[in-house]
C-alpha cells in the first residue's frame, strides 16, 4: 500500500468521526430546543388551567380539563411525560404538574421538573 492511499483512508475515518459527532452535538442542542419548548407549554398550562378554576363555579375538575387540553393540543408527543394535578382552597385554585421529559440520545440527560401556578377563585 503506498503512502497516498493510506492517508486517504485516514482522512475518510477523521471525516466520518467528525461527521458523526456534528450530528450529536446538533440532536443535542435540538433537544435542548425542544425541552425548552415543552416548559413554556406546561407552565402555560398550567397557568390557564387555575385561570379556570378560579372562575365562580368552577372546581378542580375544570381545572385539570383546561390544562389536559392545552397539554394535548400543544404537546401531544410528549403528553405522557406530564403529570397535572389541581387543588382548591377557600380564595386560591393552584395547579401543579410534575415533568420528566426523556433525552433522545444516551448522552442526553433525562430533565425533570415542578411547575405551579395559582389563581385567585372568583366569589359565587
Amino acid at each position: 500500500m503506498s503512502v497516498p492511499e493510506r492517508e486517504s483512508g485516514l482522512t475518510t475515518i477523521q471525516f466520518v468521526l467528525a461527521t458523526a459527532i456534528s450530528l450529536m452535538t446538533f440532536v443535542m442542542l435540538a433537544n435542548f430546543v425542544v425541552f425548552l419548548y415543552a416548559r413554556g407549554v406546561v407552565r402555560a398550562a398550567v397557568d390557564e388551567g387555575a385561570r379556570t378554576g378560579g372562575r365562580a363555579g368552577a372546581g378542580v375538575e375544570q381545572c385539570e380539563a383546561r390544562a389536559d387540553d392545552l397539554l394535548s393540543d400543544l404537546l401531544s408527543g410528549m403528553r405522557s411525560a406530564v403529570e397535572i394535578e389541581c387543588t382548591t382552597g377557600p380564595d386560591i385554585v393552584s395547579s401543579q404538574a410534575r415533568v420528566t421529559l426523556r433525552g433522545w440520545l444516551p448522552l442526553t440527560p433525562d430533565w425533570s421538573f415542578d411547575i405551579t401556578g395559582q389563581a385567585v377563585r372568583e366569589p359565587a
